[in-house]
């Protein structure tokens, strides 16, 4: 595992716990493997009038790799909604335990908050990630971008296998943080794979979503000293020693010197919430404080094998296959800030269709800006933190509805 890496995983660590077992009560097995799945009813859970499904689908026959997943139907017009696959980063994050139950629901739906109008379907990923699992222990020291590529994509033929008659839905990508490198390299492997797949096994891929998502080590790590000094984190001393001894724009920095001044940094935000700027951060007592990962029950991945340095060749080339891509990020997270991900887009060279301005929400309040490339749209998400669903659940269901029927963001306000 690169030093970049590692000192993004201890950090984001934190969001990663693994969340008891909500014990569903599920449907009665029978010769239907769809509804043996079916979860009538949760602890505490209040009327509903869709359907879900939990269980686990094959990721590794072989080597006995199973994820758990956890799907919801649309409240109306099944057949005929997209179908939405999200996925945490960490890598180590339970997209059940982190997706599903903190940021998007839709049990965390209040009133007054439309209903459900897509499919969505959240995955545990790669195995020894919450409820995920593998008979093969050796599995665990394995782990890394391709092999979590590999059993995500064996797992959704899987999934499809259960339910078939989701095959013609529109079938879209979405994630956040380290999922900058799990989506672009799944919706790479479905575009490989289904280029000579059966009608069995095909994927009618149309789609990614990117959030608040590590993409690039240089430009990650440029944006994130810019955005540590443009915010008052660091002094003009710590700034330009690292912008000295790193030129992240060139690529020629010296990883240890680099990594070890960048940690510098990032323990700067001791007094913050890394993740969201403005949040109050939580104190921890003296006696408390030394906290290590050996006392959270979902660390088995003691290491990540098999991280590229950057995810910019497979995004160009599925610009180039022309998927619907938005990226979007909140703009007060300074792990993986704002500045990063536009020191990245700009990386790609794209052309400008629609130019940088405001979007707002459907009552009228500014929600962030926007720009449309030439194979992708950019929407910032005002005053969001990492976990952009968790700090603006409204602008994230405008985004999400407005990606997956091609519409434009709404640029008119009051």
């Amino acid at each position: 595992m690169n030093s970049f890496l590692l000192l993004f995983s201890i950090l984001f660590f934190f969001f990663c716990i693994n969340v008891a077992e909500p014990r569903p009560i599920i449907g009665p097995a029978g010769n239907d493997p769809k509804e043996a799945d079916l979860v009538q009813k949760l602890p505490g859970q209040p009327p509903v009038n869709f359907s879900q499904y939990a269980g686990y689908v094959t990721a590794n026959e072989t080597n006995g790799r199973a994820l758990f997943y956890w799907f919801f139907e649309a409240v109306d017009s099944v057949s005929s909604r997209p179908l939405v696959l999200w996925l945490n980063g960490g890598p180590g994050c339970s997209s059940i335990g982190v997706g599903e139950a903190q940021e998007i629901g839709p049990f965390l739906v209040q009133k007054d908050v439309p209903q459900l109008k897509a499919n969505l379907l959240f995955l545990d990923s790669p195995v020894g990630v919450g409820f995920s699992y593998t008979n093969t222990s050796s599995d665990l020291k394995q782990i890394g971008d391709a092999i979590t590529a590999t059993d995500a994509y064996n797992a959704l033929l899987s999934w499809f296998k259960r339910f078939p008659e989701f095959r013609s839905n529109n079938f879209y990508i979405a994630g956040e943080s380290y999922a900058g490198h799990f989506v672009p390299q799944l919706v790479d492997k479905i575009y490989e794979s289904s280029r000579n797949a059966t009608d069995e096994n095909f994927i009618n891929l149309k789609g990614f979503m990117l959030g608040n998502a590590l993409m690039d080590d240089d430009t990650d790590s440029a944006g994130i000293l810019d955005y540590a000094w443009h915010h008052a984190i660091i002094s003009d001393e710590v700034y330009q020693n690292i912008k000295t001894k790193c030129n992240y724009s060139t690529g020629v920095a010296d990883d240890d010197t680099c990594d070890n001044l960048m940690g510098e940094l990032l323990r700067l935000y001791k007094h913050l919430d890394i993740y969201s700027l403005y949040t109050p951060a939580c104190t921890v007592s003296s006696s408390t404080n030394k906290i290590s990962t050996r006392d959270f029950p979902n660390n088995v991945i003691a290491d990540w094998h098999d991280s590229p340095h950057t995810m910019l060749p497979v995004i160009g080339k599925l610009i180039r296959l022309g998927l619907r891509i938005l990226v979007y990020s909140g703009d007060t997270d300074g792990r993986m800030p704002v500045t990063s991900t536009r020191y990245t887009l700009r990386k790609l060279g794209l052309s400008t269709r629609i130019p940088w301005t405001a979007w707002f929400t459907d009552g009228g309040e500014l929600a962030g800006w926007t720009i449309d490339y030439w194979g992708m749209t950019f929407a910032t998400v005002y005053g969001a933190g990492h976990q952009v669903p968790t700090f603006a659940p409204r602008q994230s269901l405008l985004l999400l509805r407005f990606f997956l029927y091609g519409e434009p963001l709404p640029r008119k306000g009051p």
